[in-house]
């Protein structure tokens, strides 16, 4: 495999709003070292790919406000790899944006697409089966994706279902079908079928096979792309971009290309992986006392509560919890939440609903 011709591009556009009070819009949980390891979600992302892609192939597609926040983490990095969206509009074309700038390059790259804010353990047996999927779609006309050994039925993750009588190799298969967040039932069933693996959001392929994709699934969002090719790659970059991006409606590159292509592939994996996407799944990801509570900051005394999430960024500050369980309870300098925890996914409808209250100082 010719690492030259490997590039990596990082996806680090979201607010991550699930993740709030502590994720907020000027500081979103990409940029935040929420797991206490002493680096940021971008800052692992970048590091668990830098043995296999060469510094100058890495790209970070982010919004335009935060540029700053990608430089400041990601200093090694040049302006030209930092890919500022005036707005989001989802995953398929933060990647096309890419891929005109890696054609600019490499017309015959083989291209990692990975969100910013994934916890990935076992890195090692990760970059194993990244190199083995390089491998695959350097020499085949293939779309693949990242599938995780699911661990419980997890009605927060989409699943993907691979052919079992189509097999390539002890670990690549050809996909059947793609589902959404199922409901528990469903996520059940998925799990003891054996045939369904969560879905990482991260992909593999080489820069024709994706670009024939875009073209075939999505050829209004490619046209304008590909039109202004030139243009992208220049110092009309900026101004380019902004034109196209108020032309473009937001699309995932799941629905719009993955679920629709003939050619998609799953390769099975089985490293420990979340997509820490809620204060839950950092719950279950963070070492617990013995009553199941996990306990973040500087100065909590907690009695007779258990299996309860407490996390504070204040200083200064003490907090004393007594005979309570099942719970979220996250402190910041100007907010405070608490909820049940088997209720977190009510965090974003909060979020709306401070939105609409006038309350947007505090997101």
């Amino acid at each position: 495999m010719n690492n030259e011709n490997t590039f990596c591009v990082i996806m680090a556009g979201g607010v991550g709003t699930r993740f709030w009070p502590v994720s907020r819009k000027n500081l979103p949980k990409q940029f935040l070292d929420i797991l206490g390891t002493g680096k940021t979600f971008i800052q692992m992302t970048y590091e668990r790919f830098e043995t296999i892609v060469p510094p100058q192939n890495f790209y970070v597609v982010t919004n335009e406000e935060y540029y700053s926040l990608v430089k400041e983490q990601l200093p090694y990095l040049k302006d030209e790899q930092i890919l500022l969206e005036p707005v989001g509009r989802n995953t398929a074309p933060c990647i096309e944006y890419a891929n005109q700038k890696i054609k600019n390059i490499s017309s015959d790259a083989n291209i990692i697409v990975t969100p910013s804010d994934h916890l990935i353990i076992e890195t090692d047996r990760f970059i194993d089966n990244i190199k083995k999927a390089l491998d695959f779609v350097k020499d085949n006309d293939a779309l693949v994706t990242i599938g995780i050994k699911p661990t419980r039925p997890n009605t927060g993750y989409g699943y993907i279902q691979f052919d079992s009588s189509e097999k390539v190799t002890d670990s690549i298969f050809k996909v059947k079908t793609f589902t959404e967040k199922p409901n528990l039932e469903m996520a059940k069933f998925f799990v003891e079928s054996g045939e369904f693996y969560w879905n990482s959001g991260m992909f593999i392929w080489n820069l024709n096979s994706i670009e024939k994709a875009f073209e075939k699934y999505l050829s209004e969002i490619h046209k304008l792309f590909t039109d202004n090719f030139e243009k992208i790659n220049s110092e009309a970059e900026r101004d380019t971009i902004y034109e196209i991006y108020n032309q473009i409606k937001g699309i995932s590159i799941d629905y719009g290309v993955m679920e629709k292509a003939s050619n998609v592939y799953l390769i099975r994996s089985s490293f420990t992986w979340s997509d820490l996407g809620t204060w839950y799944s950092l719950y279950e990801n963070k070492e617990k006392d013995k009553n199941g509570n996990v306990v973040s900051g500087e100065s909590f005394m907690i009695f007779d509560s258990k299996n309860s999430l407490f996390y504070s960024t204040v200083k200064d500050k003490i907090y004393v919890a007594k005979g309570i369980g099942n719970v979220i309870l996250v402190d910041t300098k100007d907010a405070f939440l608490i909820v049940n925890i088997d209720d977190e996914q009510s965090i974003k409808q909060i979020v709306d609903e401070l939105k609409i209250n006038g309350k947007e100082d505090y997101l």
